[in-house]
């Protein structure tokens, strides 16, 4: 081999070998920041590790939210129609989350199976809804439209969750 063609490979080689080297620190960093999103169906089947950080995402259920007047403390549950999830956060809550409207809550589960959100995110408006939260509807066979005519009680009541002492 001519020593012009040896240099050549070897600068391949070396560029090769540091473009993976980059690529493969990059994903490692990514891989701590990412949450994976889980419907409540896929969480109440045990899918998720207790105290593993994810995202989760449904509507409020109806007659669900429960705040404690001294504290920012709230608690609430998620649906996707097929299972509930019960969520307590501790923070203010954004202007449009209400009963009936779709949201996405991250934080982990605990021992007790509540998620324990670190943070919760509402739809911004009439017509927007989460990616997630509307597969998550489809799949369960519920109509954004249906659920809305039914925010009105006709759901039934949800138990109310006690908020935790401190």
């Amino acid at each position: 081999m001519k020593p012009h063609r040896r240099k050549k490979l070897g600068m391949i080689i070396f560029m090769t070998l540091g473009l993976s080297l980059a690529v493969g620190l990059i994903a490692f960093a990514m891989r701590q920041n990412i949450n994976m999103f889980y419907t409540p169906t896929q969480v109440a089947a045990g899918e998720v590790e207790i105290g593993k950080q994810f995202r989760i995402g449904g509507m409020v259920k109806a007659g669900s939210v429960r705040d404690d007047p001294d504290s920012l403390k709230v608690s609430f549950i998620t649906t996707d129609f097929v299972s509930d999830v019960p969520i307590r956060y501790e923070g203010i809550l954004p202007d449009l989350f209400r009963e009936g409207q779709g949201l996405v809550a991250e934080g982990k589960m605990d021992s007790a199976g509540v998620f324990q959100a670190s943070r919760v995110l509402a739809k911004h408006d009439e017509n927007y809804m989460s990616q997630e939260v509307k597969a998550a509807l489809d799949a369960a066979g519920v109509s954004t439209e249906t659920y809305n005519g039914q925010v009105n009680g006709v759901l039934g009541s949800a138990l109310p969750l006690p908020l935790p002492e401190t």
